[in-house]
């Protein structure tokens, strides 16, 4: 799985592994499920989806509908909230049951983390397509009528599951906000009007503003528990040894630092993700280094290279073994991003929450 942004290869000589997209499989640490449960309500079955060139389309509309969105180029009309909808990589997965759409789901694939414990019944419950991204004939198997991709490599043409392809048999798809070419750059803005825009679709509006607002309760209680406190300056390693690939001033892990009372010190790097010196590093002076968390290079391997380094010794974030740890998945436009928020503000923070 591949979104566009490409990793270095991070070799330990006992222990190679392979160069990696933002989306592999990673088996991650369970984040907090804090305000999930009470949203998980049944919801009942709807009809079919429809784009607006779609043989499925309906000349009676449902409640509410019909329903035109935009997204990543594509505009598709819904006239009915789809019915048996398909989710390629875990995060749509688990932003659409904390949503109560269990009983809409026809199929998910590409598990790439460990589930959230509020929603591990409803997870175990919905048939897994692939361990990894599902062939286009896989998914036409389950009859959708509604395909939800965590990142673009869900809707890959070469490997026949564009979403032209889809279109074509019929079938309405919709891809995370995140992954549209051209975003300027991703915020918790994006995260809730994700929320907004599947509720939207699936007729639950009710529910997806119940559950961004609990979410933004999440988030604004950990930014005030540390407003007043000393700002930290925050390095993220995500991975590499010859140069550090790192979280830029374009992605959601840039605004998690933020609102959780740090500073990342390559903020000013143009992109989601990017390589940087370790040159650089070392003349920004980092308080703490934030290590992200997926399947491959161990986080225990990752802190004994940063260790090992004697270029790094004087770094203050070395020299103190000030360290914390980020489930990648935590960084995604999903619901777990506000999880992250508090996960953050305690490491960078700990006296503010004692």
């Amino acid at each position: 799985m591949h979104d566009g942004h490409s990793r270095p290869l991070f070799s330990f000589p006992s222990s190679p592994v392979a160069s990696r997209g933002r989306g592999p499989a990673r088996l991650t640490a369970t984040a907090t499920a804090t305000a999930l449960s009470a949203l998980l309500l049944t919801a009942g079955c709807g009809s079919a989806g429809t784009t607006a060139d779609s043989p499925k389309a309906s000349a009676t509309a449902a409640k509410g509908f019909p329903v035109t969105i935009d997204n990543c180029g594509v505009t598709t009309t819904y006239t009915k909230p789809p019915s048996r909808a398909v989710t390629i990589h875990q995060h749509p997965a688990e932003l659409m049951l904390s949503l109560g759409l269990k009983d809409r789901m026809a199929g998910t694939s590409y598990p790439d983390s460990a589930v959230l414990p509020a929603l591990r019944e409803d997870f175990a419950a919905i048939p897994q397509l692939s361990k990894q991204a599902p062939s286009f004939e896989k998914v036409l198997d389950t009859d959708p009528d509604f395909v939800y991709g965590g990142y673009a490599s869900a809707f890959v043409e070469k490997e026949g599951r564009s979403r032209k392809a889809f279109r074509d048999a019929g079938i309405d798809t919709y891809l995370n906000r995140e992954n549209c070419a051209g975003k300027k750059g991703v915020t918790m803005r994006d995260t809730y009007t994700e929320i907004r825009t599947i509720g939207r679709i699936f007729g639950v509006s009710d529910r997806a503003s119940a559950l961004v607002s609990e979410l933004r309760t999440q988030v604004d209680r950990a930014s005030a528990a540390v407003k007043d406190a000393r700002d930290v300056s925050v390095f993220v390693y995500d991975s590499g040894d010859k140069s550090a690939f790192t979280a830029g001033g374009k992605g959601l892990g840039n605004e998690l630092i933020d609102l959780a009372g740090g500073r990342n010190v390559f903020s000013d790097l143009d992109d989601v993700f990017g390589d940087v010196s370790w040159e650089q590093v070392v003349d920004r002076k980092p308080d703490v280094i934030a290590i992200y968390d997926y399947a491959g290079t161990t986080v225990a391997q990752k802190k004994k290279f940063l260790l090992s380094q004697p270029a790094l010794a004087d770094v203050p974030a070395i020299r103190n073994k000030r360290f914390v740890v980020l489930p990648l998945t935590d960084t995604l436009v999903g619901v777990r991003s506000a999880d992250a928020v508090g996960d953050l503000a305690r490491g960078l923070h700990p006296e503010s929450f004692k």
